[in-house]
C-alpha cells in the first residue's frame, strides 16, 4: 500500500492505495484519522477514465496534431523568448495550480521570476486571497493559525459563510467532538446548510451584510465589557478605533439590515464571548464579495476582542483545493515571494536570488489572475502559460475570459485532460495525475505531507516538475538540472529557517511537517511590533443590487460529490451517480409567484447573460437563488473584484423565468 495525498479539498486527507486494484481507503493517522468523504474514496476513478491526454499537441490551423516532447518544449521556449525580446518579460504570464505539488508550484514561480516577471498567480486569487490580505494586516501571517486537532478542545466554534459538512466533511469530525464535549456551535450563512443541522445557533443572514452582523456582535462584546481586557491591552493595537466604529452597529440596527433578531445577536455574542475559548472558521461565503477583505477583518476583530488566539482559539480560513495553501506558500502569487514574503523585502529577495544564481529579482507586483483578461484585451499580455487550471470555466463572467484566450499570441496549457481552456491552446502538454508522481503538498493547517508514486505515468504524460525543468533549461535559466523531485524539495526547504534542519526522509516517513510551526501567535504576532492590529471596518454594499429588472440575488454553492470545474468528478462514475443532476435552488414563495414547480426548466439571467437549469424548489430564503458551481454558473456571475482581486461570486442580481419548453 502506498500513501498519497487526496487530490480534492484542502483538508489534506491521506489515502492508502492498493497498487494492484488501484482502490483507496483512509489513512488511519493524521489528519483524517481513518475517515474519508466520497470524493476521497473514489479519487482514483478519474485517473483511469477516458480522455486523458496521451502526448504533446500543437495547433495547426484548426486541428491539434501530436508532436514530440523535445520539439514542443523547444518551440514553446523559443516563442516565449521571442515575445520577451519584442515586448518585454511582463508581456508573458504564468498561471500555477492548486492541484500540483509544492515542488511544481515552486518551479513555475521560479521560472516566471528568472524570466523577468512577477506575472505568476494561482486560483487562491478566486477563493481565500482576501483572507490572506486580511490576516497579513491583522496578525502578520496570511494562513490558518491552528491545527485541526485544536478544534475539539475549544468551547465554541463559529462557522461563518462556510458549509464544512459538504465542503470538508472530515473536518466535521473535529467540530462534532468539540460539540460532544459541550462546545457551542454557531453557524452563519445565507441559507440553511447541512452544517446547520449540528448547530446550537443558526443565523440565516441576508447576503452581503456580514460586516454589520460582526460589528453588532463586537458592539455587544465591547458594550457589555465581555472582551479580554488583558489580551487587548498587552497584545493588540487599535482597540479604541474599533470600539468607536462599532458603537453605531447596535443589534437593533443590525436586525434591520441582516434579518437576524436583535436579541439573537445579543445571545450569540454573549455565548461566544463567555465560552472562554473559540475558533472562527470561514469560507468563500465571506471572501467572495467586493467587501471580502473587510468581511474577514470584521470576524478577526471578534477573535482579537476575546483573545481567541494560540491556546485559547484559532482562525481557520478553510482552503478549497488540496494544495492551494502550498501554491501560495511556494510563492505562486504575484505580490509575494515564497512564505508570503513581500516582493519589497530586499533582504529575503536577495537571498532567494542568490539561491537561484542571479543578482536580483523583479520587484513590481505582477498581474492578479483576475486582471489577466483585461491585460490581454489591451494587448499588454501576449503569452500565457497555464498549469492545471481551467479559467475558461472557473473565472467569473467567463465569456470575456474565452474571448481573451482567443486573442493570445501564445497559449500553453499543461494538464491531465483536454479541458475547456485547453481547447484554445496553441500547445497542450500532457501531465501525469497525482498518483503517478511523487511530491509534497501543504494542507489548510500548513501541514506538509509527502505523496508517493503509485503507478507509472499514463501514455507519454510526464510529471509537471519534469516538464517545468525541461522548460527552464530550454529558456536558458540557471538551476534547472534536476533529476529527482527530492532535489527540488531540498531547495525549497533552504528558503525557510524552520525547514533547514529537516530532511526529506523525515517528511516521507512521518505524519507531516508544519510550516512554520503547528500553532501560530501563541506568544507574539508576526507584525513589526509583535502586536495584532484591530482594523475598524464599515459596511460595504455589493457591486450590484437587486432591481425591478433583476429582483433576485444569485449566489454559488458547493456540493459534496462535485468538485470545481468537474474535470475530475465528472469523470468518476461513482461520484456522478451520487451527484445527480445539478439544479438551481429557489424559494417556495418565489417559485409560486413565478409559476415554477420542482423539476421545471428555468432561465437564470443576469446582466452578463443567461443559463438554463432545472429548478429545485426550497432550500433558500425568499429572494435568493443558489447554483452549484461551476455548472455553467460563472457565465453569469459578477466580475467585480475586492481589494485582493477576488470576484464577487456570492452576489449577483438576477431574474428567473420558467421556460415554455426544455
Amino acid at each position: 500500500m502506498k500513501t498519497v495525498v487526496c487530490p480534492f479539498c484542502g483538508f489534506g486527507c491521506r489515502l492508502l492505495v492498493d497498487e494492484k486494484s488501484m482502490r483507496a481507503k483512509p489513512y488511519p493517522g493524521q489528519p483524517n484519522r481513518g475517515k474519508l468523504c466520497p470524493k476521497g474514496l473514489y479519487s482514483l476513478e478519474f485517473v483511469r477514465s477516458q480522455g486523458r491526454l496521451k502526448r504533446p499537441l500543437k495547433r495547426v490551423g484548426s486541428a491539434m496534431v501530436p508532436i514530440s516532447w523535445g520539439v514542443a518544449v523547444e518551440e514553446i521556449a523559443n516563442k516565449l523568448l521571442e515575445i520577451r525580446e519584442l515586448y518585454g518579460p511582463d508581456a508573458v504570464a504564468f498561471l500555477s495550480s492548486s492541484k500540483i505539488s509544492n515542488e511544481e508550484n515552486y518551479l513555475l514561480q521560479k521560472i516566471a521570476r528568472l524570466f523577468g516577471t512577477n506575472n505568476i498567480d494561482n486560483c487562491a486569487r478566486l477563493c481565500h486571497e482576501a483572507s490572506v490580505h486580511a490576516l497579513k494586516l491583522a496578525v502578520g501571517t496570511g494562513a490558518q493559525t491552528n491545527p485541526y486537532e485544536d478544534l475539539e478542545n475549544f468551547n465554541a466554534v463559529l462557522i461563518w459563510g462556510y458549509n464544512p459538512a459538504e465542503t470538508h466533511p472530515v473536518v466535521m469530525n473535529y467540530v462534532l467532538r468539540a460539540k460532544r464535549r459541550g462546545a457551542k456551535v454557531i453557524v452563519v450563512d445565507v441559507r440553511e446548510t447541512r452544517t446547520m443541522a449540528f448547530a446550537d445557533y443558526k443565523l440565516i443572514i441576508k447576503p452581503g451584510t456580514d460586516i454589520v452582523l460582526a460589528n453588532a456582535m463586537a458592539n455587544v462584546i465591547t458594550g457589555e465589557e465581555l472582551y479580554d481586557e488583558e489580551f487587548v491591552r498587552s497584545r493588540t493595537s487599535g482597540f479604541s478605533e474599533v470600539r468607536m466604529a462599532v458603537m453605531k452597529y447596535t443589534p437593533e440596527y443590525a436586525e434591520t439590515v441582516t434579518g437576524i433578531p436583535a436579541e439573537t445577536i445579543r445571545e450569540v455574542a454573549r455565548a461566544f464571548a463567555l465560552a472562554g475559548s473559540g475558533a472562527i472558521m470561514w469560507g468563500m461565503g465571506l471572501t467572495q464579495h467586493v467587501s471580502g477583505v473587510e468581511n474577514v477583518l470584521a470576524v478577526i476583530n471578534l477573535a482579537l476582542l476575546l483573545g481567541y488566539i494560540g491556546e485559547k482559539g484559532g482562525l481557520y480560513p478553510m482552503r478549497g483545493q488540496n494544495n492551494v495553501q502550498g501554491a501560495a506558500y511556494m510563492g505562486a502569487l504575484s505580490e509575494f515571494l515564497p512564505g508570503y514574503v513581500p516582493l519589497t523585502d530586499e533582504r529575503f529577495r536577495k537571498r532567494v536570488a542568490s539561491l537561484w544564481g542571479v543578482d536580483d529579482l523583479p520587484t513590481e507586483r505582477g498581474l492578479y489572475l483576475t486582471e489577466l483578461w483585461d491585460a490581454i484585451e489591451r494587448s499588454d499580455l501576449k503569452a500565457l502559460y497555464i498549469v492545471g487550471e481551467n479559467p475558461a470555466v472557473s473565472e467569473a463572467d467567463f465569456t470575456r475570459v474565452r474571448r481573451a484566450l482567443r486573442k493570445l499570441d501564445l497559449l500553453v496549457v499543461q494538464d491531465v485532460f483536454m479541458t475547456r481552456t485547453a481547447r484554445y491552446a496553441h500547445y497542450v502538454l500532457p501531465a501525469s495525475a497525482f498518483c503517478e508522481k511523487e511530491g509534497s503538498y501543504m494542507n489548510s493547517e500548513r501541514r506538509i505531507q509527502w505523496s508517493h508514486k503509485v503507478c507509472e505515468p499514463y501514455a507519454d504524460s510526464k510529471p509537471d516538475w519534469e516538464i517545468l525543468a525541461m522548460l527552464g533549461r530550454a529558456l536558458g535559466l540557471p538551476g534547472f538540472n534536476y533529476t529527482r523531485v527530492e532535489e527540488i524539495t531540498v531547495e525549497y526547504f533552504r528558503l525557510f529557517p524552520e525547514l533547514e534542519e529537516r530532511s526529506v526522509d523525515e517528511l516521507k516517513n512521518g505524519e507531516g511537517i508544519f510550516l512554520p510551526r503547528k500553532r501560530l501567535h501563541t506568544w507574539e504576532f508576526a507584525t513589526p511590533d509583535g502586536k495584532a492590529r484591530f482594523m475598524a471596518v464599515e459596511r460595504i454594499s455589493p457591486w450590484e443590487e437587486p432591481s425591478e429588472e433583476f429582483p433576485l440575488i444569485l449566489t454559488t454553492v458547493r456540493l459534496i460529490n462535485h468538485y470545481n470545474t468537474g474535470e475530475m468528478t465528472l469523470r468518476s462514475p461513482s461520484l456522478v451517480k451520487l451527484m445527480g443532476e445539478p439544479k438551481v435552488m429557489i424559494n417556495e414563495k418565489d417559485a409560486k409567484r413565478l409559476g415554477i414547480t420542482d423539476g421545471d426548466w428555468v432561465d437564470i439571467e443576469t446582466r452578463r447573460g443567461r443559463i438554463r437549469m432545472r429548478a429545485k424548489v426550497g432550500g433558500v430564503p425568499e429572494g435568493l437563488v443558489a447554483i452549484p458551481f461551476h455548472f455553467k454558473a460563472n457565465r453569469i456571475t459578477s466580475p467585480a473584484l475586492n481589494k485582493a482581486g477576488t470576484p464577487e461570486f456570492k452576489f449577483s442580481a438576477c431574474r428567473v423565468k420558467k421556460m415554455k419548453a426544455p
